[in-house]
C-alpha cells in the first residue's frame, strides 16, 4: 500500500482507546480518502472565476489546466461549490 503523507487530526470520545485502535482508525481513514480524492472528484467540486474575462470555467477539462499552473493568473479564483 502506498504510504500517505499526511496530517490527520481524529478525535476521539473514549480517552481509553488503544494505540492499535487510533491505528487501525487512521488507516482506514487513509483508505476511505484514497479513493475519493482524485481529480476527477476535484474539478467536479470546484470552479474557476475568470474574472478576466468575466467567465465562470464549470467544465473539467478547464478546471484541470488551471490547477496544473504553478500559479493561478492575475484575477483567476478556484473556488469551492460548497
Amino acid at each position: 500500500m502506498k504510504a500517505t503523507n499526511r496530517d490527520l487530526l481524529v478525535l476521539v470520545k473514549n480517552e481509553y482507546a488503544s494505540d492499535q485502535f487510533m491505528e487501525q482508525e487512521v488507516e482506514l481513514l487513509n483508505d476511505l480518502l484514497l479513493h475519493y480524492e482524485t481529480m476527477n472528484n476535484f474539478c467536479r467540486a470546484h470552479e474557476v472565476f475568470d474574472l478576466n474575462r468575466n467567465k465562470i470555467l464549470r467544465k473539467h477539462q478547464h478546471i484541470h489546466q488551471v490547477v496544473r499552473q504553478t500559479e493561478l493568473k492575475p484575477f483567476q479564483f478556484l473556488c469551492n461549490k460548497n
